[in-house]
């Protein structure tokens, strides 16, 4: 099936233009979903995560502990790549299954790090970006999570450049104080752009 695979930096508005898309019919796919997902309550990365890294990574009610396990990852690198070794092969199969079973004229993949990851721009036909300058994301987030100017930077220096994503994209929706009506116009012509050529 005809595959668009939706990113933008934290804080861009990725989640509102796939519900966007959602309301037209389309399949969404999200990596970050199916991410929570396998590390939810019992979720299929938790016995490996509390094997390779212990207990005290795992919360009381049998998930990960976010708030740990980010100050972890992001202060020791191998740590990192440990984890993803984990949960990557899992967020991966589980992405293909629901692609498998995507209704609709196409699916959207909601791929967070699609640009940072290489070998996702391989697996869709095209690629989307949300894009936002650097301070719209750092409100956006200080404002929805709670954290820091600081903590904000730290994640958007983990994250491909904005400019690396533009060059990666097909396709950009600029999401920089746009109404959600003028969203919404972007992603109805963009709808029917990608039916076309799902189509063909």
């Amino acid at each position: 099936m005809f595959a668009v695979g939706l990113t933008g930096g934290i804080g861009s508005g990725k989640s509102t233009v796939a519900d966007l898309f959602a309301k037209r019919g389309v399949t969404i796919v999200d990596t970050d979903v199916i991410a929570h997902r396998v590390t939810a309550p019992h979720g299929s990365a938790m016995a490996a995560i509390a094997s390779e890294f212990g207990a005290s990574f795992v919360a009381a009610n049998g998930s990960l502990d976010r708030a740990r396990m980010r100050a972890l990852v992001f202060s020791d690198e191998n740590a990192r790549k440990r984890l993803e070794a984990i949960t990557h092969p899992l967020i991966r199969a589980e992405t293909e299954r629901e692609r498998q079973q995507a209704q609709g004229p196409y699916v959207i993949v909601v791929v967070p790090l699609l640009v940072e990851s290489g070998s996702w721009k391989t697996r869709v036909n095209r690629v989307l970006a949300v894009d936002c300058s650097i301070e719209t994301q750092i409100a956006r987030v200080m404002r929805r999570n709670a954290f820091t100017r600081e903590q904000v930077l730290a994640i958007i220096g983990r994250q491909a450049t904005r400019e690396a994503r533009l060059a990666a994209a097909d396709d950009v929706i600029v999401n920089d104080g746009a109404t959600l009506e003028e969203l919404d116009v972007d992603v109805d012509q963009l709808h029917h752009t990608y039916v076309s050529l799902a189509a063909a």
